[in-house]
């Protein structure tokens, strides 16, 4: 008997290991094209006239591949966000119980989601839409169930180390369906007990993604409506023509976090500035907003530069919390620095919402100022908790700061060449420019310094990106369903006649709104803040007369503060895991940090000129 279990416990180690090795592959082959195909249909078009069939197609859908492929790795790693920080304070066995009911109801509502998207491929199937070479777009659709599936079982999986919880998940899933699919009360009236269930799978720590899809698949059955309208949703955001700047931005960032490129430039900034006082903690967020304008503010900064800047820091005779709290709030500064992934999808969504007159290069022209001003107060607050004993009587060496900037002279180029390849006409669409600035950090950290090995490090590094894009992706289309479940329940159109019939002054309500904004922020990401909050937020800024340039760098830099606040705070739980400290503890050293930023949010709120001064400037 043991001899068998051994044997099937082999097998399904092998099987599983099958399967997890396929979806790696699938995924790193999958961001591959979608940095191959732009650039190949750009040098196509150029030398021959002719060029890659269905190429933005293609590349529209990769986006909805490595979605659901990301969000099965994000799945298989136990990896997917949660606003719930209920675990990391209970005993080991209530979180087992309180595993066993989230995981039973995130289950359910995945399964659900797979089902309606088999219902959008019926749809589509029936129409015989066509990509190119005989590729149907109902054929790309298929990884949407697939990958709910995946996911889905992976929920049910990582409910606990021993059969009995995984058992018991997987029975609670069953009743949830059961029980929906047999409801004994109408639909309409499932919705309070429904919305309850999602609330208390999300206390206890079910994915953000399945609150957002479980509330929206709720609501259109409740109307009696299709609940494939939340797979169209999805489908729709995900397959946006700029969404494919997402995964290609964030893979730069992620190979340069996976070589020593930070080492390069921490030498580079602590050659011109270290011998300061400020120097540092200057060099602490120059780095830090270095590698978040690329990785979006995604925590991989305070991973890969913690080690790195710590030290730094304390070498310095800085102190540790004081240390500690300056590193987790510059972990969020670059996400208004070009090419930061949060002002590109604010640009995406607001033009799906507004008139299009929006430009991408006014806002990223607006948010210079504040992030320059954010990233000024925080290097000056660190500089203080600093001892002017510290400060080295070694002179600035030219000779010294020219070789670091040689040896760094390629990463120090890549904004430049994110830059001139989005905004120079060098290429024909965003897209092909993000995958450019790929390509080039692929290129110089493989062939020109060889840190990373084209066959052993990159498919790791894409694996590692594609599992943080996929999640992201799942929360946004799953947001995007519900903002329609908003827009729907006539949601805008209340707000605006409430909010001008109650509030009559601009600046109120742009102190309202930033009081607004820090709850938003508290209790959901950035990205999927973006998707839900927005669409609210243009109407009722066009109201007020407020400059969209302004409103949208208002919006950001009040969500920044998102990043330092409890319970989604997600550079404090990565500060806690890189530096091993409690999260309360991690807390209390941001809170000076929250602070300055709160103040950067007021000043930007009530002085518009800092974010529409150059944008007007430029027009």
């Amino acid at each position: 008997s043991q001899d068998t279990n051994s044997k099937n416990q082999g097998l399904l180690a092998k099987a599983s290991a099958a399967v997890s090795g396929a979806e790696t592959g699938l995924l790193t082959l999958a961001l591959a094209l979608l940095v191959s195909i732009p650039l190949l249909e750009r040098l196509l078009r150029h030398f021959t006239d002719t060029g890659i069939s269905g190429a933005s197609d293609f590349v529209q859908h990769l986006s909805l591949v490595i979605a659901m492929l990301g969000g099965a790795v994000a799945a298989r790693e136990d990896r997917l966000l949660s606003i719930s920080t209920l675990s990391q304070v209970v005993s080991e066995r209530w979180k087992n119980y309180i595993k066993i009911i989230s995981n039973s109801i995130a289950a359910a509502i995945t399964i659900y989601l797979g089902i309606a998207s088999i219902e959008l491929i019926t749809t589509e199937r029936e129409a015989e839409s066509l990509i190119a070479y005989g590729i149907r777009i109902w054929m790309v659709q298929l990884i949407i169930p697939a990958g709910f599936a995946a996911i889905a079982i992976r929920i049910l999986w990582n409910t606990g180390n021993r059969w009995p919880f995984r058992l018991a998940a997987c029975g609670g899933a069953l009743f949830l369906l059961l029980l929906t699919w047999k409801a004994p009360i109408s639909a309409a009236n499932l919705w309070l007990p429904g919305i309850a269930v999602i609330v208390l799978a999300t206390i206890l720590g079910a994915p953000i993604f399945t609150t957002l899809g479980g509330a929206a698949l709720l609501f259109f059955w409740a109307e009696e409506l299709p609940i494939s309208i939340v797979s169209v949703s999805q489908y729709s955001l995900v397959v946006e023509a700029m969404v494919p700047t997402i995964p290609l931005f964030t893979l730069a960032g992620f190979v340069l976090a996976e070589s020593k490129a930070s080492d390069r430039l921490v030498t580079v900034f602590q050659s011109l500035v270290g011998q300061y006082r400020i120097g540092p903690p200057l060099v602490t967020v120059l780095v830090c907003a270095f590698f978040t304008s690329f990785t979006g503010g995604s925590g991989v900064t305070i991973l890969a530069l913690g080690p790195l800047l710590m030290p730094l820091l304390l070498a310095a005779q800085c102190p540790e919390r004081k240390a500690l709290g300056l590193l987790s709030g510059a972990g969020s500064l670059g996400i208004m620095f070009p090419p930061a992934l949060p002002v590109i999808l604010y640009f995406i969504v607001a033009n799906s919402n507004g008139d299009g007159s929006l430009k991408l290069e006014h806002l990223f022209l607006g948010g210079l100022i504040p992030g320059l001003m954010m990233l000024g107060i925080l290097a000056f607050w660190g500089a203080r908790q600093i001892p002017a004993s510290t400060i080295q009587s070694d002179p600035f060496s030219w000779r010294k700061a020219g070789k670091a900037i040689i040896v760094a002279k390629w990463e120090l180029m890549l904004p430049v060449v994110a830059l001139v390849s989005l905004f120079g006409g060098l290429f024909s669409t965003p897209v092909a420019a993000a995958a450019a600035t790929a390509l080039y950090a692929i290129v110089i950290e493989t062939v020109v310094h060889r840190d990373l090995s084209l066959t052993r490090d990159i498919p790791r590094v894409f694996t590692k990106c594609g599992l943080l894009v996929g999640g992201v992706l799942l929360i946004l289309g799953m947001a995007f369903g519900f903002t329609n479940v908003l827009i729907d329940a006539q949601v805008p159109d209340r707000a605006i006649e409430w909010v001008t019939a109650t509030i009559h002054s601009k600046w109120l309500f742009l102190l309202s709104l930033n009081v607004l904004l820090i709850l938003v922020g508290c209790l959901m990401d950035i990205f999927s803040a973006i998707v839900v909050v927005v669409p609210l937020l243009i109407p009722l800024g066009a109201a007020f007369g407020i400059d969209p340039v302004h409103l949208a760098i208002l919006f950001l830099v009040n969500l920044e503060l998102g990043y330092l606040t409890p319970p989604v705070g997600m550079n404090l739980f990565l500060a806690a895991y890189r530096f091993d400290k409690p999260i309360l503890e991690v807390a209390r050293a941001a809170i000076p940090v929250l602070i300055l930023f709160l103040i950067s949010a007021l000043l930007v709120t009530f002085f518009p000129p800092l974010t529409t001064f150059l944008p007007k400037l430029m027009e």
